[in-house]
């Protein structure tokens, strides 16, 4: 369901457009029309889209006959409009030409509103030329660090870490796709040694779209360098940050400091969790990073896309075939034959040439190469989960689309272990969680509960705690939705830590309370996703505890308050009247967990199949877990979930190739 404020804008966008088109003259078909293509657009836009193709405004009655007509009608009204753009024009105008229009229209039929065409093409500009960049030769010092870091092929086999390791260092755009566990930070950890061995002055960024995930990649990076040399280990970065903080994001228009015409000071860009990246924030991070710097993106091309527009990481992922002169030149340094480096290509992707598309009637269809070959590696192979583990199995049936395994996988680990199924659906009320899943809920948080009755000053102590245990949902309201959810477990948590100086029953503030930042804060440095904990300070004065970056100061602008450290790192206090839009952080949704693992997971399934519900949140919200993960909802949610992938409409490929996609 699209929520109703995005409803309301993309109604009102179309009926700005309705007067716009009639105060040029436009008569009242035309407006009509006009008005019903830009609600589609906006609808789609909501969804996730970043454009919509024009026969899906066709309505679901037209004869399959008289298909092509209509779709022919409705491009001629569409470019007869003043206020549709043509995509071609505009791509060959300078890239620095503001758009004139409110959409644009591209040869493929792909409808957008100009300012998601306009990061969709400076998108695919950036990342054509980062992928056009002639490859570097890797130096034999270097191939002699990479032997030395990786354990190297086995039996004939490739060492995938390694072969990911060596494509970036001789290209300028390398995307590594993995599930949780396959090897992604320790492939950078050593790669980033080798680059620092090669070229000790290199200045690298390592970045995450979010607070959590920017923290869980530091922490990561820490624990995989401790098995590098001490002088290659000296060497490495010591913190990630998150993708705003990088850029430099302030109040005003002008959102960051960073962006094309002043880039960022550094020679290799590594992000993680690149699956949250949107099209848009994509596009301006990609901008702000110099021509001649290294670019690393990383992720899981099954997780969920990101919540606003686009997927661009599964674009980018999504062909991990390389070209015999790569398979050449990585094989010399791997130590393995080119045939044991050519992968299985995905699908042919079919494309009409532009002459044919210049003489109606003789479309003609080719098979070329992605247009970011030589540019994805895909993981496979997991090191987090035991061979056979209920959850390696249970995500692998998820991602594979086979709903009868993946439901013989639940029964199978009913019992226990690190997996367990509670189909609560006959359970009263139907709608509501039932007993057995508020019973696992208020068992899962005791642990952190404890903690905050043990540690109340101890910020440290009590992150770890709640990390132990967290409820993630589908969807955000509803009976089974976070907010729900959180205020349950929220009255069960002030009951049990009632004792603790400072509370009080009836104050939104009480110790204890963790809270997650929904809205970024510049000015206080917070940023959307960012997990803190309100605690008493040594004075029993209530404040919210966040951890400390790299290189920032323990105590927010405008404010005196003391850090305090515990048994990790550094904690700085905000005071909580001061917290921009924040949530209880008991549960969170899916969507809101992207980046973050915790130990173990109850994952809460809605009551009904909706759109919401996907393949993708399914097997998202089951690899958040470490060692143990609950699935909680009925055989049918279940099934209809894994039935169900994620579909965006999106050109950055087909914009890339310079051809039209026929998808």
């Amino acid at each position: 369901m699209i929520a109703p404020a995005r409803l309301a804008l993309a109604e009102g966008l179309a009926v700005r457009i309705a007067r716009w088109a009639r105060a040029l003259g436009a008569d009242d078909a035309a407006a009509a029309a006009l008005q019903r293509a830009t609600l589609a657009l906006g609808l789609a836009n909501a969804d996730g889209h970043v454009c919509l193709p024009l026969a899906e405004l066709l309505p679901d009655t037209t004869d399959p006959r008289d298909q092509d007509t209509a779709l022919d009608a409705l491009r001629r009204a569409l470019r007869a409009s003043p206020l549709v753009g043509d995509a071609d024009a505009i791509e060959r105008a300078d890239a620095g030409t503001p758009l004139t229009t409110p959409l644009v229209l591209d040869d493929g039929d792909r409808l957008y509103l100009a300012r998601d065409f306009d990061h969709e093409r400076r998108l695919a500009a950036r990342l054509a030329r980062a992928a056009a960049a002639p490859p570097a030769p890797i130096a034999p010092a270097t191939a002699a660090l990479l032997h030395e870091l990786f354990d190297g092929p086995r039996d004939g086999e490739p060492d995938w870490q390694q072969v990911a390791a060596a494509l970036a260092l001789r290209r300028r755009l390398v995307v590594i796709s993995g599930g949780p566990g396959t090897g992604k930070t320790t492939t950078v950890v050593k790669l980033l040694a080798c680059l620092l061995a090669a070229e000790p002055d290199c200045r690298i960024a390592l970045a995450a779209p979010t607070g959590k995930a920017a923290a869980r990649m530091s922490q990561a990076l820490r624990e995989r360098a401790a098995a590098l040399p001490p002088a290659l280990r000296a060497w490495l970065p010591a913190e990630a940050s998150t993708v705003h903080r990088l850029l430099g994001v302030r109040p005003g228009p002008d959102r960051f400091a960073h962006h094309a015409g002043q880039p960022l000071a550094l020679d290799a860009l590594v992000v993680d969790e690149a699956s949250m990246l949107d099209l848009a924030l994509a596009r301006r991070l990609l901008e702000a990073v110099p021509e001649h710097a290294r670019i690393v993106l990383l992720g899981d091309k099954d997780q969920l896309a990101a919540v606003e527009s686009g997927a661009v990481f599964a674009e980018l992922s999504a062909d991990p075939t390389l070209s015999a002169a790569t398979r050449e030149a990585l094989a010399a340094v791997c130590g393995v034959t080119p045939a044991a480096l050519r992968v299985r290509s995905p699908a042919a992707m079919r494309v009409v040439t532009p002459e044919s598309l210049a003489t109606p009637g003789t479309a003609r269809t080719e098979a070329r190469a992605s247009p970011l070959q030589d540019c994805a590696v895909w993981f496979a192979r997991t090191h987090r989960f035991q061979p056979g583990s209920g959850i390696a199995r249970l995500a692998a049936a998820i991602n594979a689309g086979r709903a009868p395994e993946t439901l013989a996988t639940l029964r199978d680990a009913a019992a226990g272990g690190d997996l367990q199924w509670l189909d609560d659906a006959g359970e009263p009320p139907s709608s509501a969680p039932g007993p057995r899943v508020w019973q696992t809920m208020t068992e899962g948080i005791a642990p952190y509960l404890d903690a905050v009755l043990r540690h109340p000053q101890d910020p440290a102590a009590v992150a770890r705690a709640w990390g132990g245990f967290v409820v993630l949902t589908a969807l955000r309201g509803g009976a089974r939705g976070q907010q729900a959810i959180n205020e349950r477990l929220e009255r069960h948590a002030r009951r049990h830590l009632g004792t603790l100086p400072a509370a009080d029953g009836r104050a939104p503030w009480w110790p204890g309370r963790p809270v997650m930042v929904l809205h970024n804060d510049p000015v206080l440095r917070l940023f959307n996703g960012d997990i803190g904990f309100v605690l008493p300070d040594s004075r029993g004065v209530l404040q919210a505890w966040f951890p400390v970056a790299s290189g920032e100061s323990a105590a927010p602008a405008a404010s005196a308050e003391e850090d305090e450290a515990g048994a990790e790192g550094r904690w700085r206090a905000v005071p909580p009247l001061r917290l921009p839009p924040h949530q209880t952080a008991f549960a969170m949704t899916v969507h809101k967990a992207q980046g973050s693992e915790f130990d173990r997971v109850l994952l809460l399934l809605p009551a009904q199949a909706g759109r919401v519900l996907t393949r993708e949140l399914l097997y998202t919200g089951v690899t958040r877990a470490r060692e143990a993960v609950v699935v909680c909802g009925s055989e049918d949610v279940v099934a209809d979930a894994v039935a169900a992938p994620t579909r965006r409409r999106s050109g950055l490929l087909a914009r890339l190739h310079g051809m039209v996609v026929v998808r």
